[in-house]
């Protein structure tokens, strides 16, 4: 194992540290040990989950989505490259997102979706935006490979609860057209939405819906 550095952000499943490996800026996430689980079996899930998310950050990149390069996958540990820039969260707390990075937040997602990857935690808390107004994704945790339409549609619910209309209809415009089924996953969001079960702000219309 190679050593870790500074905490940098500690959650219920990991904890993040900055790094540097051959020379390289990184950070190190180290899935965490439950205790409520018996050992033999913690391990060995810890260990199953931590390489199907590289195994997944890997798919993501070779299907041309900005996420961080998985440089060494150890037991429990992911070294990836450090990513730099300013928290989506915050700058839309600010009110100074601009359209850009709202559209290309909907392009990386289709880039994803295209490769059969639901995020599960598609969130502005896990997007970073470079100067460029490029975004970045992290965080693939909860991701998985899956066909269905059901958890796409919730990746998009999950952005769209932290926009308002015109946020989300540029959201929506990098979606589309990055990936081609994005029709049948807005449809689907709108009849999830329906049940009531997921609440937005952003108000739309049937026709702002699917724009």
């Amino acid at each position: 194992m190679v050593n870790r550095g500074t905490l940098m952000a500690e959650g219920a499943e990991a904890k993040v540290y900055l790094t540097r490996l051959i020379g390289i800026d990184a950070v190190v996430k180290r899935r965490l040990s439950k205790r409520y689980r018996e050992e033999h079996l913690d391990a060995k899930l810890r260990s199953e989950r931590t390489k199907s998310e590289a195994r997944i950050m890997w798919i993501a990149r070779e299907a041309g989505a900005s996420v961080p390069i998985v440089l060494l996958v150890d037991t429990h540990d992911i070294y990836m490259s450090r990513i730099t820039g300013a928290w989506m969260a915050e700058l839309l707390r600010k009110d100074i997102v601009t359209d850009e990075t709202l559209e290309h937040s909907g392009t990386e997602l289709g880039l994803l979706h295209s490769a059969d990857i639901a995020h599960g935690d598609y969130t502005p808390a896990n997007i970073i935006v470079k100067p460029n107004d490029a975004a970045f994704i992290i965080d693939f945790g909860l991701a998985e490979i899956t066909q269905s339409t059901e958890a796409k549609a919730i990746d998009v619910l999950l952005m769209k609860r932290s926009l308002n209309a015109a946020q989300y209809l540029a959201f929506a415009r990098g979606y589309r057209n990055s990936y081609k089924d994005a029709k049948d996953v807005l449809s689907r969001l709108a009849k999830v939405e329906a049940r009531g079960r997921y609440k937005t702000r952003t108000l739309m219309t049937g026709s702002e819906a699917t724009a």
